[in-house]
């Protein structure tokens, strides 16, 4: 629309004419806020941030888990703030996101609208589970589209993270404009919207035309689609690739992260992995590989996994949440609009909930040998909150509990050795993004014993 006007006129009355139709969608949001608001309830309290931009240059770009705890220390536990007019919500407590994603969860479950990111072994486990496809190896193509679609899902899937997220309006400005290098961004991820939303959905189409389709959602929901002259089959076959490419790219990445996170961990807390393979030998023996029949008998097992969801969470700030109605709550107003995240790492690190809550520490989770059900489980806020919880969860906590007690009843894991044979100093550092990694780290992995490698071997000729 705005190329063939902008097009031939300077770059500087371009720019002119973009800080015009910015500042005049500021003031017509502010003058509909005033109306909508004639109680003038105040907004929660937040940085004030500077006029038309807000807290744009407060807005944190890097872990903005920590910088919003951070505020919490300051304005309590929500803190309010606008970015060119574009309001947002962070909450900091239990209380705060049940208040809101549970119990007012009919206006509190939309999802914001984020142009760059819409208008565009765990991943063999997820492709079987979501498709029916058996991945051989890391050269399928299914997964590298995959992971290339993960890393822009982390890149775009943070509000805030691109100006057009804010102001929608200027996805019309050229892309040679200067600051519009997001259109070049959003046009060559496109091409990945084809390989893994539409082309291992049609695999499953083939292969249950040829009757080979093994049992999975994609081929329940094919089953279940209407006749091809049906005035519907159009919209829900695509809301079947929609759910199942989604279901794929959920539970692809998010496993993984925590799996990572239980190998720092098992470097940095090594009286840990002693004290889980010390229950395992005594539960399991080193004869067999643990399995679901020995899950009530691993108490221990079962708080290091907890542990490990809790310590560093695989989206430490959640997946945001829209607020779809003008709001009056706690004598605070919320804008129809705003985009309200709960900030789960605060939550999970509540020293009050969790003592000493930066120490990786199982036993937080026992009391007399058992798992303690008065600890608050990080389930309540690991997965994201309301009717958006993950609905995965329970499979990726069964995922991590095989890996964790499979793991450890066949290896050792522990910290490089340097040319001295002294053990490398590993850092606890961690990635920004939707989900957050252990930054790459070296560790060394041996098999526990000869019978520990007899089970590793024997493992690997039934796969």
């Amino acid at each position: 629309m705005f190329e063939g006007l902008l097009a031939p006129i300077g770059h500087h009355t371009s720019y002119w004419m973009l800080g015009g139709i910015i500042v005049c969608g500021i003031i017509d949001k502010a003058i509909r806020a005033r109306r909508r608001n004639p109680r003038l309830l105040p907004r929660p309290p937040g940085p004030k941030g500077l006029p038309i931009l807000g807290s744009a240059l407060e807005m944190p770009r890097e872990q903005p888990w920590l910088v919003y705890d951070q505020w919490f220390k300051v304005y309590g536990d929500m803190v309010y703030f606008e970015v060119l007019g574009q309001p947002f919500l962070v909450l900091g407590s239990l209380r705060r996101t049940t208040d809101l994603f549970d119990r007012r969860s009919s206006i509190y479950s939309d999802r914001p609208r984020m142009p760059m990111l819409i208008e565009l072994m765990f991943a063999a486990t997820i492709m079987r589970v979501v498709y029916g496809i058996r991945i051989k190896d890391s050269t399928d193509p299914s997964v590298a589209a995959a992971e290339k679609a993960l890393e822009i899902l982390n890149t775009a899937g943070t509000p805030g993270a691109f100006l057009v997220d804010v102001l929608p309006i200027l996805k019309y400005v050229p892309s040679w404009l200067p600051g519009a290098g997001f259109k070049k961004k959003a046009a060559k991820w496109k091409k990945y919207n084809t390989l893994i939303v539409e082309r291992p959905f049609q695999r499953v189409e083939e292969l249950l035309r040829e009757g080979e389709a093994l049992p999975s959602m994609a081929s329940a929901l094919l089953e279940r689609l209407p006749e091809r002259n049906d005035p519907s089959y159009v919209e829900e076959r695509k809301l079947g690739q929609n759910a199942t490419c989604l279901a794929y790219l959920g539970g692809a990445d998010t496993t993984l992260s925590a799996v990572h996170s239980f190998f720092l961990a098992m470097i940095l807390y090594p009286e840990v992995q002693r004290k889980a393979q010390a229950e395992l030998d005594l539960i399991v023996g080193q004869h067999r590989l643990p399995d679901f029949s020995d899950y009530d008998f691993l108490p221990y097992i079962n708080a290091l996994a907890k542990e490990t969801m809790r310590w560093h969470l695989v989206t430490p700030l959640a997946i945001p949440h829209r607020c779809t109605e003008d709001n009056e709550y706690d004598g605070f107003f919320i804008p129809k609009g705003t985009i309200v995240m709960g900030n789960a790492w605060t939550i999970l690190h509540d020293p009050v909930a969790y003592p000493s809550p930066s120490e990786f520490r199982p036993e937080r989770f026992l009391k007399d040998g058992k798992l303690d059900p008065t600890v608050r489980s990080p389930d309540c806020a690991a997965f994201g909150f309301g009717r958006r919880i993950c609905p995965g969860r329970h499979m990726s906590n069964n995922s991590l509990y095989c890996v964790i007690s499979s793991f450890l009843a066949v290896y050792n894991i522990s910290a490089p050795l340097d040319s001295l044979g002294n053990p490398v100093d590993v850092q606890p550092e961690f990635n920004d993004g939707l989900v957050s990694f252990p930054l790459p780290f070296k560790c060394t992995i041996k098999p526990r014993s000869p019978q520990a490698e007899a089970l590793i071997r024997s493992g690997i000729e039934m796969d």
